[in-house]
This record gives C-alpha cells, sequence and structure tokens, in this order.
C-alpha cells in the first residue's frame, strides 16, 4: 500500500510540475490543469483538486476566458457526480451551459454536451447519455484537428461504446471501441491507448465467451492484452495507476485458462503470478485476492488441490487486511474452498465453507435488495437468488446429515470391534445400534419430507416465474419495438448528415476547380499580355531604331557612291545591296512580332498577307475563311493569327511540305480552325508533341480561348491539326 501511495504522488508531482511550467497564455495550460486536478482526484485530494480548480475558474473568468470557465466548469460536475453529490453536480453543469453560450466554440459547447452525457449514462438514462454525447461528436467535428480533439473523441466514443456494452448491443460495442482505439493510436498517449487496448481485449473476450466457435475472438483478447502489457512496460513512469498492469495481466492470465487448451496454462501461471507480484507490491487487496484465486484455479486444473487451499487461504487473508472488503471476491473463495473440500472427503470443513458462503452470500443479497429495490427487472432475481439460498440451506443439511451418518457408521465398526472381546458388551451395542438406526430412519424421513416440501416450492416458484417471464416478455418486446423505432431514427439522421456531407464537398470540390481555372485564366492573360506588349515594343524598337540606322547608312553609302572612283562603286554597291536585304529582313522581323495589318484591317487580311510573306518557290500558302463575320475581338484575333503563325511554322521547320492550307470556318456559335501539310507527318504514338515548347505555347492559347486542340498525322501523307474556339 505504502509503494501505491508513493506512485500515486509522483503522478501528482509530474502533472504538478506540468501544470505550473506553463503561463496563463499558453495554449496547454487548460489541457495541463485538467490533467492536474484529475490526478488530485485520483490521489483522493479533494480539498486541493477544488482549491486548484476554483482558483483557475476565477481568473479565468476575471480575464473573460469563457472557453476554460465553461470546460473547468464540467470538470467540476463530472467530480461531484462521482463524489455522488449530484445536487453540486448539476448546478456545475447549469454554470457550463451558462458560459458556453458566451462563446462560438465548438470544442467547448462538445464538452458540455459530453459531460452531460457522461453524467446521464451514470445516473441509468441511457437514451440521454446517446443523443448527448452524439451531439458532442457533432460539435467535434466542427473544431480544428488538435491533441485535445482527437482526445476528447476517443473519450466521446469510448463513452458510447460502454453504454452498448451495458445495452448488450455488441455490434454497437464492438463499432465504437474501434473508432476510440483510432483517435487513441493517432493520439499516440500511452495512458489513452493502454485503455483503449485494454478495452478491446475485453470486448472480444465477452464476445467469445458468448459464442466459443468465433476463435478470431479469443484470439483478438489475447492480442489486445499483450499490447496494453507491452505498452504499460514501455511507459510506466508516464501511467496515472501502477495496479494497471496487474489488471492486465490477471485478465490475459484467465483468457489462457478459460479460453485456450491446456497447454496455455503455463502461460496463464506465468500472467497470473505476474499479476499477483504487481498487486503485493502496490498492497491492492483485492487484486492479491483475485490473483490467487486465478492461480488456485490453474493449480487445481493440474489437480494441485493443496496447493490451491493454500492459494485460496491467502487470499482470503489478504481481503481480511483490507480496511474495505471485495465481498463477491470473498463469496467465491469460500465457494471454492468448499467445492475442493468436499472433492477430497473432507465434509467438516466442506460445511464450514459451505455455511459461510451462505451467510455472507444472505448479507449480499441484502444488501442488493435495498440498492434495487425499485428496479423491475430486480424481482426476478430476487426469486432466483431466494431460492438459491433455500437450496444452499438444503445442501448445508444434508451435507450435515452425511457427516452424521459416517460418524455414525464409524462408531458402529468401532463397537463391532468392541463386541468381539466382549460378547456382553456387544449386545448393549448392538442395542445401541439399533437406536442409531431408528435415529438414521428418522433423519431419511425428514430428509425425504424436506425433498417433497423443496419439489412443491419449486413447482410454486416456476409457475410465478413463468407468469412473470410473461410479462417481462411483453415489457422487452416493447421495449425492443421503441428501441429499434430510435435507431431507426438515429440511422435515418445519419445518413442524411452523410448526405448533406458529401453534398458540401462537392460544391467545395466544384468552387476550388473554378478558381483554378479563374487562376489560370488570370495568369495566361496576364502572359500573353506581357507577350504582345514585349513583341509590340520589340518591333518598334527595330523598326524605329535599326531601321533608322540602316537607312541612315544606305543614303551615306549612296552619297560616298556618287563621288567615288570606279575603284570603289561597285563594292559600295555591294554594300548597299547588304543593307537593303538587312532592311527587308528587318520590316519581316517587326512585322511577324507585331502585325500592322491585323490591328488596321482585320485577321484575313493579316493572314493573307502573312502566307504571300511566307510562300516561295518550293512552299504554297492557302489561306481559306467561310462566314466569316468578324466575330471576334481584337485580343482573340492576335492570339489566334499567334497560333497559325506558330503551326505554319512548325510545318515549316519539321514537316518538308509543299503545300500548306489554312481554313477558318464561324458557325453560330464556334470558330472552327484548321491548318494541314501535305508534309512527311509522324506517328503520334512515338513522339510526345506534348513536351514542345511551341506545342505548350499552342496549347495555352487555346485554353486561354476556352478551346480544344485535335491532332492527327500519319508518316509520309501529311498532318492535320484541329481547333474549335467558342465564340464569347
Amino acid at each position: 500500500m505504502f509503494a501505491n501511495i508513493i506512485f500515486a504522488q509522483n503522478v501528482v508531482e509530474n502533472f504538478k510540475k506540468q501544470y505550473e511550467s506553463k503561463n496563463y497564455d499558453h495554449p496547454e495550460k487548460i489541457t495541463a490543469t485538467t490533467a492536474y486536478i484529475f490526478s488530485l482526484f485520483s490521489a483522493k485530494k479533494f480539498d486541493k483538486a477544488k482549491e486548484i480548480l476554483n482558483d483557475n475558474i476565477a481568473q479565468r473568468k476575471e480575464r473573460g476566458d469563457y472557453k476554460s470557465v465553461t470546460i473547468l466548469y464540467c470538470i467540476e460536475a463530472m467530480s461531484n457526480r462521482i463524489l455522488e453529490n449530484t445536487t453540486e453536480s448539476k448546478k456545475s453543469i447549469q454554470q457550463a451551459i451558462k458560459y458556453s453560450d458566451y462563446i462560438n466554440d465548438s470544442e467547448a459547447k462538445g464538452f458540455v454536451a459530453y459531460s452531460q452525457g457522461w453524467i446521464y449514462s451514470r445516473d441509468g438514462e441511457q437514451s440521454k447519455a446517446v443523443k448527448y454525447i452524439l451531439d458532442a461528436i457533432k460539435l467535434y467535428d466542427k473544431s480544428p484537428k488538435s491533441t485535445s480533439i482527437l482526445k476528447r473523441k476517443s473519450s466521446a466514443y469510448n463513452e458510447l461504446s460502454v453504454i452498448y456494452a451495458d445495452l448488450g448491443e455488441d455490434e454497437l460495442d464492438e463499432k465504437y471501441s474501434k473508432i476510440a482505439l483510432s483517435f487513441a493510436e493517432q493520439l499516440n498517449e500511452p495512458q489513452v491507448l493502454f485503455t483503449a487496448y485494454m478495452k478491446m481485449g475485453n470486448l472480444y473476450n465477452k464476445l467469445f465467451d458468448k459464442n466459443a466457435s468465433l476463435i478470431q475472438n479469443r484470439n483478438l483478447a489475447e492480442k489486445y492484452f499483450l499490447k496494453s502489457i507491452e505498452i504499460f512496460r514501455k511507459n510506466e513512469s508516464l501511467m496515472s495507476a501502477p495496479t494497471d498492469l496487474s489488471y492486465a495481466a490477471n485478465n490475459l492470465a484467465s483468457l489462457y485458462l478459460y479460453s485456450y487448451p491446456e497447454n496455455y496454462h503455463d502461460k496463464g501461471l506465468h500472467y497470473a503470478k505476474l499479476a499477483n507480484e504487481i498487486a503485493i507490491k502496490y498492497g491492492q487487496a483485492d487484486q492479491i485476492a483475485s490473483t490467487y484465486g486465478l492461480l488456485s484455479e490453474i493449480e487445481l486444473s493440474k489437480n494441485n488441490s493443496n496447493q490451491a487451499i493454500v492459494y485460496l487461504f491467502a487470499a482470503l487473508d489478504a481481503l481480511q487486511k483490507s480496511s474495505v472488503v471485495n465481498r463477491n471476491i470473498e463469496l467465491n473463495i469460500y465457494e471454492s474452498l468448499a467445492q475442493i473440500f468436499e472433492n477430497k472427503g473432507n465434509y467438516q470443513d466442506a460445511v464450514k465453507y459451505y455455511k459461510e458462503y451462505v451467510i455472507l452470500f444472505k448479507a449480499l443479497y441484502d444488501q442488493e435488495k435495498l440498492e434495487i429495490s425499485k428496479r423491475l427487472e430486480s424481482q426476478f432475481e430476487k426469486e432466483i437468488q431466494k431460492q438459491h439460498i433455500l437450496t444452499l440451506q438444503l445442501e448445508s443439511d444434508k451435507k450435515a446429515q452425511k457427516i452424521d451418518l459416517m460418524q455414525a457408521l464409524g462408531i458402529q465398526q468401532e463397537e463391532r470391534l468392541k463386541n468381539l472381546k466382549l460378547q456382553e458388551e456387544y449386545q448393549r451395542e448392538k442395542l445401541r445400534f439399533s437406536e442409531l438406526k431408528s435415529e438414521k430412519s428418522a433423519q431419511q424421513l425428514k430428509y425425504s419430507r424436506l425433498e417433497m416440501q423443496q419439489k412443491n416450492n419449486d413447482i410454486i416458484n416456476f409457475k410465478r416465474i413463468l407468469a412473470y417471464k410473461e410479462k417481462i416478455n411483453r415489457y422487452y418486446i416493447t421495449s425492443i419495438f421503441v428501441f429499434i423505432l430510435l435507431l431507426g431514427l438515429l440511422l435515418y439522421a445519419y445518413k442524411q448528415r452523410i448526405k448533406s456531407l458529401k453534398q458540401t464537398n462537392e460544391l467545395h470540390a466544384l468552387e476550388l476547380e473554378k478558381e483554378k481555372q479563374n487562376t489560370k485564366i488570370s495568369t495566361l492573360t496576364a502572359l500573353l499580355e506581357g507577350q504582345e506588349k514585349e513583341r509590340s515594343r520589340l518591333a518598334r524598337d527595330l523598326h524605329d531604331g535599326l531601321g533608322g540606322l540602316l537607312s541612315s547608312t544606305k543614303l551615306h553609302l549612296t552619297h560616298l557612291n556618287n563621288n567615288s572612283d570606279v575603284n570603289y562603286k561597285n563594292s559600295i554597291n555591294n554594300s548597299i545591296s547588304q543593307i537593303d536585304g538587312a532592311v527587308d529582313e528587318l520590316r519581316r522581323v517587326a512585322h511577324n512580332l507585331m502585325p500592322d495589318l491585323l490591328i488596321k484591317y482585320g485577321l484575313e487580311v493579316a493572314l493573307k498577307e502573312f502566307s504571300n510573306r511566307m510562300s516561295n518557290d518550293l512552299l504554297d500558302i492557302d489561306v481559306q475563311f467561310f462566314n466569316y463575320n468578324n466575330s471576334l475581338t481584337q485580343d482573340q484575333e492576335l492570339i489566334i493569327y499567334r497560333i497559325i503563325q506558330e503551326l505554319v511554322n512548325n510545318a515549316i521547320k519539321h514537316s518538308s511540305a509543299s503545300l500548306i492550307i489554312i481554313q477558318l470556318t464561324e458557325t453560330d456559335n464556334m470558330i472552327f480552325l484548321t491548318v494541314e501539310d501535305d508534309g512527311k507527318g509522324f506517328n503520334i504514338k512515338n513522339i510526345n508533341i506534348k513536351k514542345s515548347a511551341g506545342f505548350i505555347n499552342i496549347q495555352s492559347r487555346v485554353e486561354f480561348l476556352k478551346g480544344k486542340i485535335n491532332i492527327q498525322s500519319e508518316e509520309n501523307i501529311g498532318t492535320s491539326i484541329e481547333i474549335q474556339l467558342p465564340i464569347q
């Protein structure tokens, strides 16, 4: 016990250091405060816990931190409920609701709903508990992901699993236990993970007890018990209770003993001893007794009844040294001792412990009767327990009569030996034996009457049980119908919520895609405008600057030519010819950079001038316009001009074409542009044209105009590029 106190003090000190190390504005201050308060409650330092709680509430109120005030009032409400102070618990939860109305924080409001559900669950109002905890989960889902939210979600789903376990709903118990475990694994806190693993182990152990054919449930129970032991050993200094490891080892030992074949009993013995050592180390009387009881069961399975008795007496001794005795464990010890002594033929000790069992059973039954007298279901249990007591009393009487009979037979044998020595004494002993025989007959008659009376009582009680069962069945059928209806409504609401969330996500995705498109269009607009401005500037610079310089140079050379002798005229004439060629090339480049004809006369005139300029003896470029009504803006015509310019340059550069046909057709709402050549073509499968810089420029311009592009090409036949553009 002293070691347990020291461990609890260390835990409190650790949480105190965390609490004091964080200033008021630290984001984890409220989490550290909560952990410190709960550690004080666990160490039974209630006054100190209330002092810290009240001081923090007062400080948070002064600073207007109503979120923290709300959470602290919830903690106060649950703490008061643990201490059975229901009036104060209700006042605290009302304060939490009041301050939650001052804020718009989903996490705090969710914690209020969780606290209400937690309290309703302990008050036996399970339907209200489920409602409030589901409301809490909805509010947590609206909160940003954080460590505290993961912890709160794990607690909420774990509470749901506990409620459904109490209601016998195994599927829902398993479902919510798994969800709680998933959040615990994301959180990765040792104590939370240990609790989740223990919950899963107990769940699958229970499921296997219900259906032993489902071996996977037994194996899952073993897996989670082993995980709980492993995480405890790795993080022992961070765990809040040292005896948790004892409980985990005890559960695993019970699993090996009762659910696995005999060859697993050695494993069971190993973990039972581990559980016993830890319980003894920390002075946990109930756990010491429980582990000794398990050790006795293992010894009995090996037919070591004497060692089993030693363990049971050790368990009884541990309980009697405890300030608060667990009577249920004591009851099991008496029953086990009575059965072992009966099997060994020691009827005197067997009767002794059967009587102890009956006395304790009556006391426990009377106590239970006071606690559950207002519950309808308890009536059936009471009748069963009464009959159980009568049965135990009859069995005790039978044992006593059997002992008397054995004693009489022993005396008879003793008298027969004496009668061999003394005939006279034999006669007297024979008479005495006859008297004992008469006594025995009287006892048998009495026993027969008791049996008859018991049978009559059994018949009467059986009739009562049948009548009561019919009444209970009607009640259960009504309850099941109401529960199914409620469950159906909950499922419908859940499906509607899922549908709403799905629609919201789809709308969000569409808006995001639209925003991406708008961003891309804006980027392309800026890029194309920048390119055109740069082309225009470069064309002006070439025409006005370099063009003027070349013209001036030509005039100067002409003047020199007129005043030079015949020897220099040929050289000067050649220079003038070269300057004329350079001026023509300069004009062609400037015109390609900024087509003045397109600005002045439109796309059709500009393209025809472009085709005439690019055509030569080896290449013919044909431009055809069909039903074009100048529906495009000047910017759109300029982009189409650049697309055609790029396509024609590509054809000249790569295809060795002799004919290029450019067709532009306008319908009611579409522009169809086709550029075909009779060049050498290519295999589209073998060439990834999408990686070329030219195609990327074309593709970006087509996308800017919200158009589509289609490329068809065959080797030695030619290439056809079709572009569809909507008229905007």
